[in-house]
């Protein structure tokens, strides 16, 4: 087969946004690994996972593609605003099929309730595990085996390991000694992606679940103390975030110090997504913390736009739009998606390589990584 010399993104995923073109100009496919804040529609695309159903009915998908697309948002995600901002089409769903014309541009993974560690770790630690099994290593692996098949491709995770067991009223200390698995199952991870051949990885941190509208009905406390007074978010909570993504550092710290040939950088999602819930008015929000659909289908808000969460769990369009642009213009990454592509554009890479941007979702991580053609 001829040398290819293709650019692509590839997004492990949780947020993202817009770019410039100056930054689109480097890739020319996505792909995506990650949970619902990433799904573009795999998880309807399983039969039997009816408690995603919701995704298929409106109000879902209603503000831009005035129809339900699998989406867990009246919009686009993120990954849609890196994709528009590239101006690529839409990442098809994995799950859903596709020619290799229609996966050219790239391939999205995500699906909703997706973990980092896979259902069998769960259950030793005596979790009832009710949610999908297409965990970060299976989504890996149909990666991999995308790559075998389809070689002209061939070269935001973690929240939910949280969500799961605090819904389902878990102590707290039992959930906090899962966080330095989470953080092994994502540093694993990236050790298979960077012996595939990746050069240059972002990987991002977790959103402050204290000022997620689900968590804050769930632990509503009467201690004024459990609340942080500027931007009622619940302390507690995102001090937990923190914790998550202090750790996640440190490991980052270790990989970049044993993976000498790869750069592998943090993105700040927590500190993204804190500018809106500290300054709502800044950015046209004026209810932050409250969802606009509240069960959805029984009581919908006028102005998706003006609110920070969709349904109580996941954003809205407006707020991942928000989002995404911190991200891919300034202050949430490091370094800026400007930065890295101009380093990739000056690199002499070879001309049968394929370039990547990588992200996982809920414990967000970006790469942007050369594989070569076996």
């Amino acid at each position: 087969m001829a040398p290819l010399d293709t650019h692509a993104i590839c997004l492990l995923v949780f947020l993202f946004l817009v770019i410039s073109h100056h930054v689109t100009s480097c890739y020319t496919a996505i792909f995506s690994f990650g949970d619902s804040l990433a799904d573009t529609g795999n998880s309807v695309a399983i039969d039997g996972h009816s408690a995603n159903d919701a995704a298929t009915k409106l109000p879902y998908g209603e503000t831009y593609f005035g129809r339900p697309t699998g989406r867990f948002s009246d919009g686009r995600l993120i990954i849609d605003f890196i994709a528009q901002a590239m101006g690529l089409p839409f990442v098809r769903p994995y799950l859903a099929g596709g020619s290799e014309e229609e996966f050219r541009h790239g391939v999205n993974f995500a699906v909703a309730g997706a973990t980092a560690m896979n259902n069998s770790f769960f259950r030793e630690q005596g979790i009832d595990v009710t949610w999908t099994p297409y965990s970060l290593d299976v989504q890996i692996e149909w990666f991999k085996q995308l790559l075998h098949s389809n070689p002209s491709i061939s070269g935001e995770i973690g929240g939910n390991d949280y969500n799961h067991p605090f819904f389902q009223h878990e102590p707290f200390d039992k959930i906090r000694k899962l966080v330095p698995s989470v953080i092994e199952a994502i540093s694993s991870a990236i050790t298979a992606l960077v012996k595939l051949g990746a050069k240059n990885l972002v990987v991002p941190g977790n959103f402050p679940i204290g000022c997620v509208p689900l968590y804050l009905r769930q632990f509503q406390s009467k201690n004024v103390e459990d609340y942080d007074q500027k931007t009622g978010c619940i302390k507690w909570l995102n001090e937990f975030s923190v914790y998550h993504n202090r750790l996640l550092q440190d490991e980052l710290d270790h990989l970049n110090g044993v993976y000498h040939n790869a750069t592998i950088t943090y993105a700040d999602y927590y500190n993204a997504a804190m500018r809106i819930f500290d300054s709502p008015k800044q950015f046209g929000f004026t209810t932050p913390l409250t969802g606009c659909c509240r069960g959805c289908g029984e009581s919908l808000c006028e102005d998706p736009s003006r609110y920070v969460s969709w349904d109580g769990l996941h954003l809205t369009e407006a707020a991942y739009k928000t989002i995404a642009d911190g991200l891919l213009q300034g202050p949430a990454r490091v370094p800026s998606l400007n930065q890295t592509c101009s380093v990739r554009q000056q690199s002499s890479a070879s001309p049968n390589s394929l370039k990547f941007f990588t992200s996982i979702d809920s414990s967000r991580w970006f790469d942007v990584w050369n594989v070569r053609e076996s």
